[in-house]
């Protein structure tokens, strides 16, 4: 009796740290100016009416009064922003062991919390492309979707699909516990990689995401060329587009890009070597690149420090060299780019620090807003639904001090964000 008692007391305390479901409120934003999208300017003060969870309608000037209004009338207000390349269920590590030591639940934690501290820097929604456990990334889906956890609107890949041996797989470790880490996403041939593309869809993947090229953390010396064979990865765009499903390539070489670019892949992550004929090989499959500037700074503070292991140190000083020029080379060759980050790399909250090295690249303040709200948004097929601050569209919404269309890093420093109608606290 006393044992049911201590577990019923123990029940009830974690009980009361649950939160209800928060709901969508109705809301009247009085803000200082308001930049609907990326392709306008600043249209001056405004009150934007939230209802249900959307934006209902737009006026000029500050009208409306009583509880509900949100004072943000000394700020800039603008559609929240959108990362197409997070791993929120990781952070900085050069400990490769500690998948071998870490439970799931506890990822499921790391998740959770970094959810919140990623909405709190003005991203309202991420697409997530490669997960440490099966469902974590589902499951904060559905919890960020219903209000129980903050955080921002998920798409997700869920786990990777790779080749044995390579990037996305389990090594480093002796052979019975790579055996026992194996997450089950490896393949090889075209019908054992396009019955991997079906089991994620099983599992609830938004997309797929694959590893083309090795990569640069994986504790292997495997080069950063193509992995995939040309058949494999036509099989599993061909297997995804009968699902109604895109893909995600990490690619660093160049022949790899082409060669998944040719294969029809959306986007290509990365892009370390991207040259003319792999830029060519994109735009005529319409590829978009996501160069992630912010992981090769990550990596680059921790290089020749003990942190990484000498095998990954070598090939971090090896992608440094080129690494600065990715959006230069991109642009030259008239590639679509778009927003994304590797937030998981570095620390997550820190996604923003993107667009300063994207406008160092080449691109243009607008440009860069542009690139993490309504190319982003198409990217994911929701442009109708986020990207803007329209009528209809959900409240995603964010504040900042200063102008974004004249300097973009000021979104390094967001002081309010709404996601589907709900403040982050």
């Amino acid at each position: 009796m006393k044992m049911i008692c201590k577990l019923a007391s123990a029940f009830a305390a974690i009980a009361t740290t649950i939160a209800a479901p928060a709901a969508a409120q109705d809301a009247v934003i009085h803000a200082g100016s308001v930049i609907t999208d990326a392709e306008s300017g600043p249209r001056g003060a405004s009150t934007i009416y939230v209802a249900d969870g959307r934006i209902e309608r737009i006026e000029n000037g500050h009208v409306g009064s009583g509880e509900a209004v949100i004072d943000l009338t000394d700020k800039t207000v603008l559609p929240g922003l959108i990362d197409l390349h997070t791993h929120l269920s990781g952070d900085p590590s050069g400990e490769f062991w500690r998948s071998a030591t870490t439970p799931p639940e506890y990822f499921t934690l790391i998740a959770a919390k970094n959810a919140r501290i990623t909405a709190l820097a003005g991203f309202t929604t991420v697409r997530d492309v490669g997960s440490r456990t099966d469902q974590v990334m589902q499951a904060l889906r559905r919890a960020t979707a219903e209000g129980i956890v903050q955080g921002p609107r998920i798409v997700t890949s869920a786990r990777t699909i790779a080749i044995i041996g390579g990037h996305g797989d389990t090594t480093g470790f002796v052979e019975h516990v790579n055996d026992a880490l194996d997450s089950g996403f490896t393949c090889t041939g075209a019908v054992e990689c396009a019955a991997k593309v079906r089991l994620a869809s099983q599992y609830g993947a938004d997309l797929i995401k694959i590893t083309a090229t090795g990569g640069v953390l994986s504790q292997q010396g495997r080069g950063l060329e193509a992995h995939f064979s040309d058949e494999e990865m036509r099989a599993i765009v061909e297997t995804a587009e009968t699902l109604g499903l895109k893909v995600a390539a990490h690619a660093h070489g160049a022949r790899g890009i082409e060669a998944a670019a040719r294969a029809g892949v959306h986007t290509i992550e990365h892009g370390t070597y991207i040259d003319e004929a792999a830029a060519r090989a994109m735009n005529e499959a319409g590829t978009t690149l996501v160069p992630t500037l912010m992981a090769f700074e990550g990596i680059r503070r921790n290089v020749g420090t003990g942190y990484y292991t000498p095998v990954v140190d070598a090939k971090i000083r090896e992608v440094s060299q080129v690494a600065g020029t990715i959006v230069e080379r991109a642009l030259a060759n008239d590639v679509k780019i778009a927003f994304g980050t590797d937030a998981g790399v570095f620390p997550h909250g820190q996604n923003a620090g993107e667009f300063a090295l994207m406008v160092a690249g080449g691109m243009s303040d607008r440009e860069a807003l542009a690139s993490a709200t309504t190319v982003a948004a198409q990217i994911i097929g929701m442009e109708d639904e986020i990207g803007r601050i329209a009528p209809g569209y959900s409240a995603d919404i964010i504040a900042v001090a200063g102008d974004p269309l004249a300097n973009v890093a000021v979104l390094e420093n967001v002081d309010w964000t709404m996601v589907r109608g709900r403040v982050i606290d």
